[in-house]
């Protein structure tokens, strides 16, 4: 990467800079990443204020808890091939007090990551909002990259998604759209392979709200995506020929059903306010049965 390179955008033109098919696509084994959420910078005195739906005046416990996770996953060895931030990256909504200084400290912060791995930003609720607009996402894309994008990793083909696109888009209708022709024709190259186009060794999908947290069939609430999309998404999944992994939950899970394998790995300090700031390293050598 170049040293001009920002390294909060790189995730551009739905894809990510020195992650790209061409440089990636050949698969060379098992290897390591990590995957972590809601750094949610403000929640925490929020929290404890009862004012999640506001608040978030302070931030500085977030801010220490991120360095020590940063610094941790620089130790790590062999190298995570990349670290993903699986959304809620600040407590503060767009265009509510606090929010440009959430993202400044939170960038200052992660800015320790070793150069060698690479950021990935995943858009969570706080960060788009509820109902996403085309202005929220707009901020969004110039503050950390693409909403929605794929990269490859080791002949990994890994797909990042705007869940809330999913969840309500009924304020920005034509990026919903968008994000669903887009995954369309990534799911088509996901299922193909020529002599020049190798089929992708597995598929990893990121994103925010998770398709289901126990079991596909499950009730609607507010930590799942709706039965009649997740259903849509599952069978687009499977019809593709992969078992994708992804998605998140306050609780670790691993979870398979016929068509989807998922790894879940968020925290969140509303659950889990110990004082740690969580992530997870995943090793991608995954069964695609």
């Amino acid at each position: 990467m170049a040293e001009s390179e920002n390294i909060f955008l790189r995730a551009k033109h739905r894809t990510f800079s020195g992650l790209t098919e061409d440089a990636q696509c050949e698969w060379k084994g098992p290897f390591c990443f990590i995957q972590a959420a809601d750094p949610q910078l403000g929640l925490m005195k929020a929290w404890r204020d009862g004012d999640c739906d506001g608040g978030g005046e302070e931030w500085a416990e977030e801010v220490e808890l991120t360095k020590q996770a940063v610094e941790a996953v620089n130790q790590l060895r062999p190298r995570p091939k990349f670290m993903v931030l699986c959304g809620d990256l600040v407590h503060a909504m767009p265009d509510t007090p606090f929010r440009d200084g959430q993202e400044r400290d939170l960038k200052a912060a992660l800015k320790g990551t070793d150069p060698s791995i690479p950021l990935v930003f995943v858009s969570g609720n706080h960060d788009l909002g509820n109902t996403p607009t085309p202005s929220t996402v707009e901020q969004y894309c110039n503050a950390w990259g693409d909403d929605y994008f794929s990269f490859w990793v080791g002949g990994v083909l890994c797909l990042v998604l705007n869940s809330q696109l999913f969840y309500d888009a009924s304020a920005c209708p034509q990026l919903k759209e968008a994000q669903e022709t887009w995954l369309e024709a990534q799911l088509s190259r996901a299922s193909s392979s020529s002599s020049t186009d190798p089929k992708p060794k597995h598929v990893l999908v990121f994103q925010h709200i998770p398709l289901y947290l126990e079991s596909p069939d499950e009730e609607e609430q507010y930590f799942n995506l709706q039965r009649v999309v997740r259903q849509n998404l599952l069978d687009r999944f499977k019809k593709a020929g992969q078992s994708p992994h992804g998605s998140l939950y306050h609780k670790e899970k691993h979870k398979r059903s016929s068509a989807v394998s998922r790894l879940t790995g968020k925290w969140d300090f509303r659950r889990d306010r110990d004082k740690t700031w969580n992530y997870q390293q995943r090793e991608c050598m995954f069964s695609t049965q």
